[in-house]
């Protein structure tokens, strides 16, 4: 298994329980993509080229288990949730679970937030890709109430995304969350303009793992936006690659 500086871990805390995401592979030679995509582009449908996104893939490989199994997702910006160990092949979700060994959950983003969630005694595993738009739908909330295990008790840990100095929306996605979670969201929104916004999406995310009783949230402290040289960002650069948060409850 490779070093894993060449990887950012996550803070979980639970025994058993392995997470962490990749960055864009540049200070660590890491990854086959050039261009844009350079270097560890993990996605297949951003226009790289597909042998390289191939080779990128089997690299992500090499940072889990022996004989483990990845499961990606097509993602859609929903509240759709999946169990890992029934799939055969992608499927449009937006959050992927399982309570089974080697199986790895896994989410691509390139600013949107990736949480991974733990059982405390790591009984079960959880990626969840949380955009702006995901999280005002709820996706928290529905990968928990998808989960058939007991809840009582929960880590969670956030990946690189957008930090709120950066992430600039209009009135509209304010009033989303509004209408879902009431002025509670407020205190996550700063007045960019006169009719923009500044959103911190780890700010909301860590409020609504709290409100469904996470007893651990960890991570939130790295922005894709303003690190080119570590991540990818949508925002930033346009046409580019995505990065992997990946999940698994080791054998």
């Amino acid at each position: 298994m490779p070093a894993a500086s060449a990887v950012v871990a996550a803070d979980l805390s639970v025994p058993g329980v392995r997470g962490f995401a990749t960055g864009r592979g540049l200070s660590t030679d890491s990854g086959f993509s050039v261009g844009r995509f350079a270097q560890w582009n993990l996605a297949s449908h951003v226009g790289d080229d597909p042998v390289a996104v191939h080779k990128n893939q089997r690299l992500l490989a090499t940072y889990l288990p022996n004989k483990a199994r990845l499961c990606w997702l097509k993602q859609q910006h929903g509240i759709t949730v999946v169990p890992a160990h029934t799939l055969s092949h992608p499927v449009e979700a937006d959050a992927v679970w399982t309570d089974q060994a080697n199986t790895a959950c896994a989410v691509l983003t390139a600013d949107c937030l990736p949480i991974l969630l733990a059982a405390a005694d790591g009984s079960w595993v959880a990626a969840v890709h949380g955009g702006w738009r995901g999280l005002a739908a709820g996706i928290i909330e529905a990968t928990l109430a998808s989960i058939d295990a007991p809840l009582s008790a929960f880590h969670a840990w956030l990946g690189p995304a957008i930090g709120a100095q950066a992430f600039e929306v209009g009135p509209d996605v304010l009033e989303l969350f509004r209408r879902g979670y009431g002025k509670a969201v407020d205190p996550f929104f700063a007045p960019a303009s006169t009719d923009r916004w500044l959103a911190d999406l780890i700010g909301i995310a860590s409020y609504l793992l709290e409100r469904q009783g996470a007893s651990k949230v960890a991570g939130g402290g790295q922005c894709t936006f303003s690190q080119p040289g570590q991540f990818f960002s949508y925002r930033r650069d346009g046409q580019t690659g995505r990065m992997a948060s990946v999940i698994i409850i080791e054998p």
